[in-house]
């Protein structure tokens, strides 16, 4: 404020240039602008009183609770909001294993409490992240209360923390008990134990460990890998029972066992109980496995099959829908071999099978270049590219064509089908490189054609994830306006590559001719995907691809949507294949025993681009004479396997003289020997199964000289969790570890015992030094002594074991937060009519939007009174009766006449006599000569200002001389 009387100097001494009123006016909007602009910089804030109440209702989902009982809870919560009074909020929050919101709280009324929308999973029970959800809900500023309707029965959460929260902010939970699903019949297997160590050839014995409520009969049928080899009647008792059930095998692998416990109806209420799964690894030779594109050319595979079975390799080639989709499958194969096979023809599920089984457990990862590999192939930002030593994104190429892709997106009708379009369409867009352009087009529920994505570079791609999430597709009622816009958008793009790719059920009314014209001539192409079709549908979506050189998909299962949106992505990546007609000779840049014995090497007529991963991956060999050093052979250690990237082929199509090359067989061996796991006689012995809600991991070490061992196991479970479980010995060579299973699936756990090995100081101080090799780091830094697997499956929720409501729950909640026991006919006014505290708030006025307008209303008036001059007379002149022209005229002019008679007269008047004259009237000899005819006013005064015109150009040219 000591700046203020500043203000007032400036006024008055002039510097506004302002006089008068108009001055003082200025200098007071100045002051008050002044003024409260410091008074919100000083932040006063507002005491606010609230005696509202919201109301947040929590309500138990779960498997575990019958639907008869939802549905007469959801009356009776219906019915308390129904009966709030208008001041007060309510809402609702579904409970199971997640916590969702159904209702937000608002102050209107409730009228669709009567049923649920919201799809939650209901297979496990979180009260903790329910009750954390409704909390949220509520404002600090506002009282509130939770009502939760449950059994009690929590699978999964921890409630403490949560009751300390709610405690903390003074939030009462009301507990109403919810019958839970009770049955008298109830049967359920626990788990299936296999032994922990068998040898080929040994016959070992499956334990089927199950209970049950009472006494009864079933079947129990044993599966492995899928199929049924055993099936025993049983008659089993109340609680525990166990039966062994004898299998022998003769060759090593992988085998998965489930066993079901049949019995019969209606003497078990929860069938989905009555199950478990376990897996056993007899572990023998490592194998290498080739898969193969069921649609490719076998000359892709079949001279390297053929050079590694020359070398004593074991060999199993698969097509790409046999490759098991999960990673203790693949504990059988030293090495997987990708032999140009696209992305397109694997699941997500397989993809991650492949990347756990090449970084959990040591499995060696071969990809061979080709068409359908590496970026043609779609594997960028894949699982695979995360294994692999080389990226298929080409940041310094910027010689490399871009392309461009359109998708536009109709609404699916099938389960879940935006669901889906919208999960498939991130997964085509990331097939893309980060240079290239993509965007989505929709029909939204609004009514609307708009970009859901506008065009932009896939660099973006979380960005472009985030709008497709949060995109409302509707029923699209003309293709037209919406192809229109795409083509625009692909028309102004300077992509060399432009692809369209529509999915709809074709009942749109199709676009005009000329708009399909327009597609073609501008080298655009379209691909439709025919989704649940209706009637002669068929026909329109075939003829926009056949017209612009598209091609048309008529899937009849959603699952095959992934693939064929990566395929039609993949149309853009061609431009990534390097075809060299003269060929080139591959060039050594790093010593490996890979290339150990091989001098000169013959020429390669291809390769696919690839960019290098940073350190530790190395390229072992390279593109001659690029100018980005282009790999053709670059490995790397992942986790605890390793991968190898070749971006040539080893077929007849780019590898002709190499597959008649006299080292070939020689470099394929090396080559697979290199990348494949290293087997060591091991002595450690691993089980892992489920117990109740936890995880059991055990390690004996049965070694002649056993020491103590750090054990740390790794596991890998549903979800992509991962969590690390450190192993305590609980005897002389007995570790066991235990972790909570955090949902239904498979869970794999790793335990690898390493031996260190320190470095010598002159290695250690040498910072200067070329890094090593991958092997060499192996070497200095860790040797794993021995690596063992085992797995587990959980084939159902800890729901499903739940047999009885859990009281004791609902009444530690009640008592830590200070709530009431419901029951089912409770009416509004005993949650309402409750004493409610006063909540008091404070809130800066700073933050109010009102007093910000006002400031800026401030500011233009002080701009305003400086700066802008108003006429006032003109302004007065504009509200005047106006004449017309000729009337203002013909006044003008006898005003003239007026004025110009007057003047005359009084000149006349006062004019002087002739000097000549005058001498003789005074002497009085002679008069005053009269004029012979009457002097013209307007005649003498032309002459009058002609004289003073003349005189004042000649005083202007002797000035202008001077």
């Amino acid at each position: 404020m000591l700046i203020a009387p500043w203000f007032w100097w400036m006024h008055a001494a002039g510097y506004s240039g302002l006089r008068g009123d108009r001055a003082i006016m200025a200098l007071l909007v100045r002051l008050s602008l002044f003024g409260l602009l410091v008074a919100m910089i000083a932040e006063p804030r507002s005491v606010q009183k609230n005696e509202k109440l919201v109301v947040m209702m929590v309500m138990d989902v779960s498997a575990s609770v019958s639907h008869e009982s939802k549905r007469e809870t959801l009356e009776v919560l219906a019915r308390i909001a129904s009966t709030k009074p208008a001041s007060d909020e309510v809402g609702m929050v579904l409970a199971a294993r997640e916590a969702a919101i159904e209702h937000a709280p608002s102050m209107a009324p409730p009228g669709e409490f009567a049923t649920t929308a919201t799809g939650v999973d209901s297979d496990g029970t979180n009260l903790a992240k329910a009750l954390r959800l409704a909390s949220a809900m509520i404002p600090e500023s506002t009282e509130g209360r939770i009502i939760l309707a449950t059994d009690g029965a929590a699978t999964e959460g921890s409630l403490p923390s949560v009751l300390d929260e709610l405690r903390s902010r003074s939030i009462a939970v009301d507990v109403l008990p919810i019958h839970h699903m009770e049955t008298k019949n109830e049967v359920w297997v626990e788990r299936l134990e296999l032994p922990r160590f068998v040898r080929t050839g040994d016959t070992y014995e499956a334990k089927v460990i199950y209970s049950a409520l009472k006494t009864g009969r079933g079947v129990l049928v044993l599966e492995e890998n899928g199929q049924r080899i055993a099936e025993r009647p049983v008659e089993f008792q109340a609680g525990k029972n166990n039966e062994p059930i004898p299998i022998y095998r003769r060759e090593p692998g992988y085998y998965e066992y489930a066993v079901t416990l049949e019995v019969p109806e209606g003497e078990d209420g929860v069938m989905r109980n009555n199950k478990a799964v376990s897996f056993l690894y007899l572990q023998g030779d490592g194998k290498v496995l080739v898969v193969r594109d069921s649609e490719g050319n076998q000359e892709d595979w079949r001279s390297m099959v053929e050079a590694m079975r020359q070398a004593k390799r074991s060999v199993e080639v698969i097509d790409s829908y046999q490759l098991p989709r999960n990673s203790m499958a693949l504990l059988p194969y030293d090495c997987l071999v990708l032999a140009n096979v696209a992305v397109d023809r694997f699941d997500t599920v397989q993809l991650q099978a492949v990347h756990d089984a090449v970084r959990n457990q040591g499995t060696g990862l071969l990809m061979v270049g080709g068409e359908n590999s590496f970026g043609p192939g779609g594997y960028h930002r894949t699982p695979i590219e995360e294994a692999l030593p080389v990226t298929m994104d080409i940041k310094q190429r910027r010689i490399l064509p871009k392309g461009a892709l359109v998708i536009v997106l109709h609404t699916c009708e099938f389960p879940q089908g935006n669901t889906w379009a919208k999960r498939i369409t991130k997964q085509a867009i990331k097939v893309l490189s980060d240079q290239d352009e993509a965007g989505v087009l929709a029909y939204d529920s609004m009514g609307k054609d708009r970009w859901i994505v506008p065009m932009m570079p896939v660099s973006k791609f979380n960005t472009m994830a985030t709008f497709i999430n949060q995109a409302q597709i509707g029923d699209m009622p003309s293709f037209g306006p919406t192809m229109e816009m795409g083509y625009l958008a692909l028309a102004k793009s300077n992509a060399m590559a432009k692809h369209m790719i529509i999915i709809s059920d074709g009942d749109p009314s199709a676009a005009a001719p000329g708009l399909l014209e327009k597609f073609v001539k501008a080298k655009i192409t379209i691909s439709t995907v025919s989704v649940f079709p209706h009637g002669n549908t068929l026909v329109l979506m075939k003829s926009i691809a056949k017209t612009t050189g598209g091609t048309h998909h008529n899937p009849q299962n959603p699952n095959q949507l992934p693939s064929i949106f990566i395929k039609e992505a993949k149309t853009l990546r061609r431009s990534m294949i390097q075809e060299v007609h003269d060929g080139f000779v591959p060039e050594i840049s790093f010593p490996s025993s890979i290339v150990k014995g091989i001098d000169a090497m013959p020429p390669l007529y291809g390769y696919v681009i690839t960019t290098p991963k940073p350190h530790p991956a190395v390229s072992v060999m390279e593109v001659p004479k690029t100018e980005d050093r282009d790999p053709l052979l670059a490995r790397w250690n992942y986790g605890v396997g390793r991968s190898i990237a070749f971006t040539s082929d080893l077929s007849p199509l780019w590898g002709a003289d190499w597959v008649n090359w006299g080292q070939y067989q020689a470099f394929v061996k090396q080559l697979i020997t290199d990348v494949s796991r290293v087997h060591r006689l091991g002595t450690l012995r691993i089980q892992s199964f489920a117990s109740g809600t936890q995880g059991m991991v055990i390690v004996e070490d049965h070694s002649e000289n056993p020491i103590f061992l750090n054990l740390t196991a790794q596991v890998d479970g549903p979800h992509d969790q991962r969590r690390e479980v450190r192993l305590k010995q609980t005897g002389p060579t007995r570790y066991e570890g235990r972790f909570p299973l955090w949902g239904v699936g498979r869970y794999q756990a790793s335990v690898t015992a390493m031996h260190s090995t320190e470095r010598s100081e002159p290695e250690q101080e040498d910072q200067d030094a070329a890094p090593p090799s991958p092997d060499q780091e192996v070497e200095n830094e860790s040797v794993p002594t021995e690596r063992v697997h085992a797995g587990f499956a959980v084939p159902y929720s800890q729901e499903h074991m739940r047999f009885r409501g859990d009281p004791i729950t609902l009444e530690r909640i009640r008592e830590a937060t200070g709530g009431r026991n419901l029951k089912a006919d409770v009416t509004g006014e005993e949650i309402y009519d409750v004493e409610r505290v006063i909540r008091k708030s404070d809130k800066s006025m700073a933050d109010w939007m009102p007093l910000w307008i006002f400031l800026l209303s401030l500011l233009l008036l002080d701009v305003a009174m400086r700066r802008v001059h108003l006429d006032w007379a003109m302004m007065a002149a504009w509200f005047r009766t106006r004449q017309t022209s000729s009337e203002k005229t013909m006044d003008a002019l006898l005003r003239r006449k007026k004025t110009v008679a007057l003047a005359m007269q009084q000149r006349t008047d006062e004019l002087p006599s002739d000097p000549l004259t005058g001498a003789q009237a005074e002497a009085g000899k002679t008069e005053r000569p009269k004029p012979k005819g009457k002097i013209k006013p307007a005649a003498q005064e032309d002459a009058l200002t002609t004289s003073r015109l003349l005189a004042m150009k000649r005083k202007r040219e002797t000035e202008d001389k001077r």
